[in-house]
């Protein structure tokens, strides 16, 4: 006994320090990208961004919170039951509303690259993410404050793992419909993108980016399952319960590296917020472009010329780069080059 009781804390202080770690990597992150879109009118009012800033700030919410619960189940503090349900509510909305705005964002980039001239007429108004945002927010609340009303009978006075662990087939669920939605967004826009001519062997770029996409989600949603998959086994004894401590202690790493990685990709690959955020914070820009340049693969200017507009095909509307001097051969995708109508043309295409 004294040996589980001894592995569990140290599992316990692993988490602690993940948790931490990762704050404030994303703490960095949050200060910069969302601070340049909440001032710069341009990106505060296109739904891409707005879905960052809202997946960056759940984010840290999350691990913020996690870096509170997990120290204090280090130091076997006893908060009081009101304390420790706020805690509970916190951890479990944040991390639903992270899948929640990565859904988000799934399906309106779906309805931007396949309807686009109803995306167009529809969605323009600037401050529709924002009450998006907010939706998210209050259905993320759903599972812990249904958890709340039906308290557990064999709840205890330790405030521990032990109380996240409540409703999971309810989060198996919530975490299967948002999982399909997902795929399902994604799938559409690939046949869109091949339909268009966008995506070929040829545009490396394009590619790279859909690899980064497929990577981030699967970060995101597999371990969930995963999970899931190992509390069921060890119901069965079919594995030993440090066997499945030891699994959960991975995933949550998995999970927490994946907020920190999510700025780059959702976020610093976009052109538009990377000429911002140079123009913003220059310093940091530079090291960025430095330690991220295998990724970004950009170009970072040095000035930002005034009322300067860049027009986006179907390949920045799904998020992929424009082409770089290595694509060259693939030449720069037109929408004259594509072979529908003009009304089509025009409503796929996207002033910046």
């Amino acid at each position: 006994m004294s040996l589980n009781t001894t592995e569990s804390e140290e599992y316990t202080c692993v988490r602690f320090y993940v948790s931490t770690v990762s704050f404030s990597v994303l703490l960095f992150f949050n200060l910069i990208i969302n601070w340049t879109i909440v001032r710069e009118e341009r990106l505060r009012g296109h739904a891409r961004f707005v879905l960052v800033f809202h997946l960056l700030v759940s984010a840290l919410v999350y691990l913020g919170m996690s870096s509170v619960f997990y120290y204090q189940i280090h130091l076997s503090a006893r908060p009081g039951h009101t304390a420790c349900m706020t805690m509970i509510t916190v951890l479990i909305s944040s991390a639903a509303n992270i899948l929640l705005t990565l859904t988000a964002m799934a399906l309106d980039r779906f309805c931007a690259v396949c309807h686009p001239l109803r995306y167009s007429s529809i969605c323009t108004a600037g401050y529709w993410p924002w009450v998006l945002g907010v939706v998210t927010w209050l259905l993320a609340l759903v599972i812990p404050l249904s958890l709340l009303v039906k308290p557990d009978p064999e709840d205890h006075e330790e405030c521990d793992r032990a109380q996240l662990k409540r409703g999971e087939l309810q989060k198996v669920l919530f975490i299967g419909v948002c999982t399909l939605l997902i795929l399902y967004s994604y799938v559409r826009i690939l046949q869109e993108s091949r339909r268009l001519g966008v995506l070929n062997r040829r545009n490396r770029a394009g590619c790279r980016t859909i690899a980064l996409h497929g990577t981030q989600l699967a970060v995101y949603l597999l371990p969930n399952f995963v999970n899931f998959m190992l509390t069921i086994l060890r119901k069965k004894d079919f594995i030993q319960q440090e066997t499945k401590e030891l699994a959960a202690v991975v995933i949550f790493a998995f999970f927490s590296v994946a907020q920190c990685i999510a700025p780059v990709v959702y976020g610093l690959r976009k052109e538009e917020l990377l000429e911002q955020l140079n123009r913003r914070f220059p310093c940091c820009s530079r090291y960025l472009k430095t330690v991220l340049g295998w990724t970004v693969r950009a170009s970072w200017p040095h000035t930002q010329p005034d009322g300067r507009e860049r027009t986006l095909t179907v390949q920045t509307t799904i998020s992929f780069e424009p082409p770089h001097e290595d694509d060259k051969e693939t030449g720069p995708l037109s929408v004259n080059g594509f072979s529908h109508d003009q009304n089509s043309s025009q409503g796929i295409t996207d002033k910046a």
